[in-house]
């Protein structure tokens, strides 16, 4: 089963929180997607660019919106996201347990609905 792994946490840059504190948490993330890797679990991730740098599409009486930055005014943001293929519901949040964003905010554990392979939609399981 694929599990979607989503890092929510307070938006911080080098100037927040230090040089030295975004190398721990680089450093942490990657040792982290590399222990995903060699359970051979990782399907995919991504760290995402600060919310700041978002455009957000709506539409407004059936006309486009284009809004510069994030939809909703927040202090947390949508930081990254990791998917792994573990049997289980108790197996992912094992795996979410051991997510370093956990010690400095929320990891959000979603199952997967559906996902493609070759560009054919197939129901994860």
């Amino acid at each position: 089963m694929r599990y979607m792994l989503l890092f929510h946490y307070g938006e911080a840059t080098e100037e927040s929180i230090g040089a030295e504190a975004m190398a721990e948490g680089m450093r942490a993330m990657a040792a982290y997607a590399a222990t995903l890797e060699q359970a051979e679990i990782l399907v995919s991730g991504q760290v995402l660019q600060p919310s700041s740098s978002s455009t957000t599409l709506t539409l407004v009486d059936g006309e486009p919106r284009i809004q510069d930055g994030p939809f909703a005014d927040t202090k947390e943001q949508l930081g990254g996201v990791i998917v792994i293929d573990v049997p289980d519901l108790d197996t992912a949040l094992d795996w979410a347990r051991q997510a370093p964003p956990l010690s400095w905010g929320t990891v959000e554990i979603r199952p997967g609905a559906v996902h493609t392979e070759a560009g054919t939609w197939v129901p994860s399981s």
